[in-house]
């Protein structure tokens, strides 16, 4: 019998704010040390009241509009009680009964997924286990961090069309400014059934928890696959609807808990915080500050003549959006600023992920400045570019150091290829014979001589004629 997969996300993603949900605290970038962003509100202690971030409810409406949602303009918050240690309360603030966005999709390729909601809600803390002491210690610089919990539809039909939809919720959330979505700031419950193919009704569901590498989401998706349909096929196990974990070293989920209901959770209406009301003033406002998406940014890059495929890549990430224009706006010319975005930079940043881009824009503009009038040779800018992301030296300072800003003239360039092929008779006599890259080699040797204050163009065209004679 052939399985149909079935899957829906619940995607916690921390807000960018500059302090916690109902207190002043830092935000989620803040702590620097265990319990240093710490108050007597966000700890729990009794008669301390909350007070609602006004900025928290602006992302989660900003999240709502990028999603397609409906907006609640009247929205409260409720009491979810559950005890465990590192919910210094023993009950989270959250959104139940008048979450806060409802009803919005999101496209990826031919597929729309559904999505049934957006709330907040506070961070618990974070609890951090030693085996060797076999003792547990408790961070609260999380706790009441602002969230927004991103709950899907079940919409999903395989692993690939969740990554691809973490993928770009990420890059969307970024480019609206909501969330870093880094360093644990995106996390995502993954919930997953299987049934046959054709069937209607939904099977028996168990909840991954606390996901927040795509790779990892990916192989969970698969072993539960194989998992569940074993159970059905091969009655290895009777499935229950039940929480587990993900072992990244076994590479296997294991059963945490049965999964709760609603009534586990006592929900009721917190008499602390009072509703939030949002004007269709307030509400205009909001959505007059929303930025650009990334499609919109990608047309607007290849209005200015970028390539299409660069101009997607370029509107991908938030970091490589503003670093070119900020490139631009700085009188750089839009073709060659994504040149050296999207090749030098790049390569100088080896296996480190776009979003992690990080160059002084002023530098660069002026590393492409440089090259473009033709006051040094690109292999020169290369160079600079590359000390640069070392140690983020001045590029004026450091090209004249260096003896980078001295162009060579065409007349040395070819008395400089002269006497490299008269000392190499043994590379000119390869070349000869049919072996290209002994060429490659001698290109090289005179690239070394001059360090790369020639131009490339010229020395090859040189170095070619001087071989055919």
């Amino acid at each position: 019998m052939k399985y149909e997969l079935v899957i829906g996300l619940e995607t916690h993603v921390e807000l960018s704010t500059d302090s916690k949900l109902f207190c002043s605290c830092g935000g989620h970038s803040s702590p620097k040390e265990p319990n240093d962003c710490v108050c007597p509100a966000c700890c729990g202690m009794p008669g301390m009241l909350p007070v609602t971030n006004k900025h928290a409810i602006e992302l989660a409406v900003k999240a709502g509009f990028m999603l397609n949602c409906k907006i609640n303009q009247y929205t409260t918050f409720d009491k979810k009680s559950y005890y465990y240690p590192d919910l210094p309360a023993s009950y989270q603030t959250t959104q139940w009964f008048n979450p806060i966005c409802v009803d919005g999709s999101v496209e990826i390729g031919d597929r729309t997924i559904g999505i049934k909601q957006i709330h907040l809600e506070e961070d618990a803390g974070k609890l951090v286990h030693d085996d060797a002491t076999n003792t547990s210690f408790v961070d609260y610089n999380r706790t009441s961090v602002p969230l927004i919990e991103i709950v899907s539809r079940p919409d999903f039909r395989s692993s690939d069309e969740v990554i691809t939809y973490l993928k770009k919720l990420k890059s969307s959330l970024q480019f609206a400014g909501i969330s870093e979505c880094e360093e644990g700031a995106m996390r995502c419950d993954v919930n997953i059934s299987v049934r046959p193919e054709g069937s209607e009704e939904f099977g028996v569901r168990a909840e991954i928890k606390n996901m927040n590498s795509l790779s990892e989401i990916k192989d969970a998706i698969e072993f539960e696959k194989v998992r569940h349909v074993d159970a059905l096929e091969r009655h290895t196990e009777i499935l229950q609807q039940e929480t587990r974990r993900w072992d990244e070293t076994k590479r296997r989920t294991f059963p945490m808990r049965n999964k709760e209901t609603a009534a586990d959770y006592r929900y009721f209406p917190d008499p602390n915080l009072m509703p939030i009301v949002i004007d269709d003033e307030w509400l205009e406002a909001i959505r007059a500050s929303m930025p650009a998406t990334a499609e919109e940014q990608s047309l607007r890059y290849t209005e200015m003549g970028i390539p299409e495929k660069e101009a997607m890549v370029l509107a991908s990430d938030r970091k490589l959006s503003d670093t070119f224009d900020a490139v631009v706006a700085l009188g750089r010319a839009p073709k060659s600023v994504a040149s050296w975005i999207l090749t030098e930079c790049m390569g100088n940043m080896k296996r480190l992920e776009l979003d992690e881009l990080k160059i002084d824009s002023a530098k660069l503009a002026r590393i492409i400045e440089l090259v473009d009038t033709n006051e040094i040779t690109r292999p020169a800018g290369k160079k600079i570019l590359s000390a640069v992301f070392e140690s983020d030296v001045d590029v004026d300072k450091y090209c004249e150091e260096n003896g980078l800003n001295v162009k060579v003239d065409e007349g040395f360039i070819l008395t400089t290829v002269q006497r490299i092929v008269a000392e190499n008779p043994d590379a000119v006599a390869n070349y000869k014979s049919g072996k290209t890259k002994a060429m490659q080699a001698l290109f090289g040797l005179i690239m070394r001589e001059l360090k790369g204050t020639g131009d490339p163009v010229v020395i090859r065209d040189l170095l070619q004629k001087e071989l055919d004679k």
